[in-house]
């Protein structure tokens, strides 16, 4: 019975609505508590930037959803004051004013409810405890921004203020709004759900767009730090303007979609209210955008402005969060017969006559759009209109007066109840509303969660289907949701690509969050307790590329094993076999001019320093250590010495013979008789010393070359000091030097041999391979820096052997004939006259 009575209401409000309805005399209502109300009934004011003097703002065009959240309020209010139980013997009254959607428009209602009660002026007390404004509560407004203004203000008196559409995290701060509540849950919980959304289809390369205000800033800047710990990509984030009319307005809305377009994103996330939400879509509408998923909340999701855009479903998906608010048992028949009422001339007066009562002439309710609108306007948005947070709102504060007053379930007292007072029991005491509890938490907060919603479009006909749910946890079922691709499956938006194990995510781009999967370079592992970045492994560790763990490093040295050092050793023994077979020859002809010009004993000690020369060379392979590396240096001084010494022994000699042939017989005997041992002990206590010397200053030691090598540990012996290591091997080279100063000029007659040559040769080879030897020695960190320095002894001894001892010993084998004593008797003296004749 009751479809056709409604069917016959809505057909009598559409006719009835050509002429003036007396709706906006509906308002106020006088009673023993007043609720103080904020609704956006109307918005587009006019002109406020050009505003030079403190007017009240005119307002164009209706909002139809914000009066309906005003009729809820109403009849909350007229339902509890019907109530037998909870305000028994009570009366409520309203005062509802319009925002227009301007913090400049709320506020002056604002002002009026902090005036004192019957008079129309706020008193300026030191202490407003016993202060009674005008209003015991406030309900509303609905958007953050104008919360933001009006809840400091009432905040001041501790005037509770119930919020029925404010959803910015700042007014969780209880310091700055201690008496702000609000019956929708905050923007932290909605973007936590978007959040999980994203994830849930692996969504995460995605624009985002918020309007430029207080909703939309707050949750966008929300929405990328909670982005960014879940791995996901802002591709795009932009504002736009709420300020239409601004001449800039249309530049900034298709600037926005040119840049979504050019991101190539299929995901965009919109936080924003419904004016700037239609701007934009028609914009991407008529520039074509492209389809594309639209996450969105209430704010636009259920508007009709919204969903009569032409062509809206070429936009392509729309999903988005709703709160999980319950129906308003009642609204529609209510509704319909207060549209009936404000026909009637009767009605009209006595309504005009509440007004009266209120006097608050200054500030007058009456909205000239609302009394031409008509039932078959408002009843299609019923529905789905969020009325059922406004409904909370109000009974919120009636639960709170009925405690504050100590009502029982049939009389209430009417005490003087100051508006401080309720705070308590609204923070502390559930309220129960059509048989669901609700409590305010920590921050002011009901989170009743949310549903999410599916645009879902069937003959043109748009139906919102609920598809899933968040309350702490997100559920989807995704068989209901058709997307916009061809086969009606979830779309892909990626800007990267899950990483393997090994590999670490390396930014590309301007976005933080959008990277390529890169391998982790050699030596370096990936972890997944920082997957931005390969963690370098220890240094006594190395890992291939991409890896995922460190492995220890091997010890480098030259082994005793290895192919090269066999060869080396088979070299070495050659040199040394060949010492070896020198020394017995010329140990048996010691006493022919060959030997004895040679040096005679002198040439036994030169070949076993020699031999020991080469013998040292072990000493460069095997597992080196600090005393190893001081030998390897000091052994191979010592043993160049003793050859060097019985050299330089020979050059004096020679250059006695030569150059000084008048000294020779006074000091001939000192360099060619056994008083010849003195000056080489001498040189080799010299080069003792030195050594001494090297050990103090600092002696090469062991290194453990972590670089050098990719997977090893090369153990290398390292020079400390380089001054040392020039003292001691420069006395060396400087009895090399004065060897080859003494011999290199040195001229031979004819037909007698060069003993000079061999010096001057084996000298020279000393120094070349010396020269290539310091070069070598000083960069070359690996392995091969022992090879070269076993390489230097090995080439050193032979070109001795081979310039100064081999030549000899062919003449003592192959060439008997000239080993007499004329041939190298006075072998160093010239003979020009003989050869003149």
């Amino acid at each position: 019975t009751m479809v056709p009575a409604l069917l016959l209401c809505l057909s009598f409000g559409y006719t009835a609505a050509l002429t003036p309805t007396c709706l906006s005399a509906q308002f106020r209502r006088p009673g023993d508590y007043i609720l103080g109300g904020l609704f956006p009934f109307r918005m587009d004011a006019v002109n406020l930037t050009a505003q030079s003097e403190p007017t009240l703002a005119a307002c164009e065009r209706l909002f139809v959803e914000g009066l309906i959240w005003a009729l809820g309020m109403k009849f909350a209010i007229d339902q509890i004051n019907n109530s037998t139980s909870l305000l028994p013997g009570v009366k409520l009254g309203y005062d509802i004013y319009d925002t227009c959607f301007e913090p400049v428009v709320a506020l002056q209602p604002s002002l009026l409810f902090l005036t004192q009660n019957g008079t129309t002026s706020i008193g300026v007390l030191c202490n407003y405890t016993d202060y009674q404004p005008r209003v015991t509560a406030v309900i509303g407004p609905h958007k953050s921004d104008l919360c933001l203004v009006t809840a400091k203000l009432l905040s001041f008196f501790l005037i509770p203020q119930v919020s029925y559409g404010a959803s910015t995290e700042k007014l969780s701060n209880m310091e700055m709004y201690p008496s702000f509540y609000r019956t929708v849950p905050s923007d932290k919980d909605l973007v936590e759900a978007v959040v999980l959304l994203l994830n849930k289809f692996g969504w995460n390369w995605i624009a985002i767009i918020g309007s430029d205000d207080e909703y939309g800033r707050g949750a966008q800047e929300l929405f990328l730090s909670t982005a960014a710990n879940h791995s996901i990509c802002i591709a795009f984030e932009g504002l736009i303007p709420t300020e239409l009319a601004d001449p800039e307005a249309k530049n900034q809305l298709e600037d926005t979609i040119k840049l979504i377009n050019k991101t190539k994103v299929n995901i965009i996330v919109f936080f924003a209210f419904s004016q700037p939400a239609r701007a934009l879509l028609e914009h991407s509408i008529r520039m074509g955008l492209g389809k594309k998923v639209w996450i969105g909340t209430e704010a636009w999701m259920l508007s009709d402005i919204v969903a009569s855009i032409p062509n809206i479903q070429s936009i392509g998906t729309v999903l988005g969060f709703i709160m999980k608010a319950g129906t308003v048992p009642g609204i529609e028949e209510y509704v319909a017969d207060l549209f009936t009422s404000v026909q009637q001339d009767k009605f009209c007066q006595e309504s005009r006559e509440f007004n009266h009562l209120m006097k608050s002439d200054m500030l007058d309710t009456h909205c000239e759009q609302c009394d031409h609108i008509s039932l078959h306007d408002i009843s299609p948005m019923l529905t789905h209109s969020q009325l059922h947070p406004v409904y909370v709102s109000v009974y919120s504060v009636a639960y709170a007066l009925h405690r504050a007053l100590g009502c029982t379930h049939h009389s209430c007292p009417k005490a003087s109840i100051r508006p401080w007072q309720l705070l308590h029991f609204m923070n502390t005491f559930p309220f129960k509303v059509n048989g669901q509890n609700f409590m305010f938490d920590q921050s002011h907060t009901t989170n009743t969660g949310y549903k999410l919603i599916f645009w879902s479009w069937k003959n043109g006909t748009l139906t919102f289907l609920p598809v899933g749910g968040y309350e702490d946890s997100l559920y989807i079922n995704k068989s209901q949701i058709q997307f916009h691709t061809e086969d009606q499956k979830e779309p892909t938006s990626e800007c990267f690509r899950h990483c393997k194990p090994g590999q670490f995510r390396q930014i590309k781009g301007f976005h933080l969050c959008c990277y390529d999967c890169t391998d982790c370079p050699q030596n370096t592992f990936w972890s997944p307790k920082d997957s931005s970045t390969c963690t370098p492994c220890l240094e006594h560790q190395w890992s291939p590329v991409r890896s995922t763990q460190c492995y220890d490093r091997s010890e480098r040295y030259l082994f005793w094993n290895e192919p090269l050092t066999i060869t080396l050793l088979m070299l070495t023994s050659i040199t040394i076999s060949l010492i070896c077979l020198t020394a017995v020859l010329f140990l048996k002809k010691l006493e022919t001019p060959v030997v004895q010009a040679s040096g005679g004993q002198l040439n036994l000690f030169t070949l076993f320093t020699l031999m020991l020369l080469c013998l040292s060379s072990c000493l460069y392979i095997g597992k080196p250590s600090n005393n190893l590396c001081m030998t390897q240096q000091i052994a191979y001084a010592l043993c160049l010495t003793g050859c060097f010494s019985t050299f330089f022994l020979k050059s004096l000699e020679i250059t006695l013979v030569t150059e000084f042939p008048h000294c020779a017989p006074t000091f001939l005997h000192w360099v060619t008789q056994r008083r010849a041992w003195l000056l080489v002990a001498l040189c080799l206590l010299t080069e003792c010393s030195l050594c001494f010397c090297y050990l103090h200053l600092g002696p090469d030691y062991l290194l453990s070359d972590y670089q050098s090598l990719p997977t090893e540990v090369l153990l290398v012996c390292n020079t400390q000091s380089w001054f040392a290591f020039a003292l001691m091997h420069g006395y060396n080279g400087c009895l090399a030097f004065v060897c080859f100063l003494c011999t290199f000029m040195v001229q031979t007659a004819g037909k007698k041999y060069n003993i000079a040559r061999g010096i001057t040769f084996a000298i020279l080879i000393y120094f070349i391979i010396w020269i290539f030897f310091i070069a070598i020695f000083a960069t070359l960190k690996t392995v091969l820096r022992s090879v070269t320095q076993i390489g230097t002894i090995l080439t050193t001894t032979l070109g001795i052997l081979g310039t100064y001892y081999i030549p000899k010993c062919y003449i003592i084998l192959f060439k008997p004939d000239l080993n007499t004593v004329d041939y190298f008797q006075n072998s160093i003296k010239g003979e020009p006259e003989e050869e003149s004749q």
